[in-house]
């Protein structure tokens, strides 16, 4: 069984940007999503990606990902996905013992900038850095299947 164990902060500073090791954009948009799980489609560069998350709220959700053709991501995207998309580009900043990841988000999204830390286990206490402020792992408004029916520019 896949699972994903992580926690999401609000950004207070760009101090991150000197210690961000590369980049990678997103482009990504949802099939579906209800009150048990999401499918999400994502092109990330030269690679796509079919994702099913459950919609459980807190740090710890099931998680599976599959690879699939760059041109069928292309067209799930333009024809079948709800809209807006969610574009962004992710930025990976080592710190203490975890690699975080520093969202930017583009388009209806414009604004927002939050960290994700991945953890090994629940107990997991990663080191934060200065530039994490607010935890909001826990608001919903935060997660990605929200910001495509209530954009950041809606708030």
């Amino acid at each position: 069984m896949g699972q994903e164990i992580e926690k999401k902060f609000l950004v207070v500073s760009e101090a991150w940007k000197t210690q961000a090791t590369h980049c990678v954009r997103y482009r990504q948009g949802y099939l579906c999503g209800n009150e048990h799980s999401s499918i999400r489609v994502r092109i990330s560069d030269d690679s796509a990606h079919l994702n099913i998350k459950s919609a459980t709220l807190g740090i710890e959700r099931q998680e599976f990902e599959y690879a699939i053709p760059v041109a069928d991501a292309r067209q799930l995207l333009d024809t079948l996905c709800i809209r807006p998309l969610i574009e962004k580009t992710r930025h990976y900043v080592p710190h203490g013992d975890h690699v975080w990841e520093v969202d930017v988000f583009e388009g209806d999204n414009a604004g927002l900038v939050v960290a994700e830390v991945e953890l090994r286990h629940v107990d997991d206490t990663p080191l934060l850095p200065d530039w994490a402020g607010e935890e909001v792992s826990h608001d919903i408004r935060y997660y990605n299947t929200s910001l495509v029916r209530h954009p950041y520019k809606d708030w």
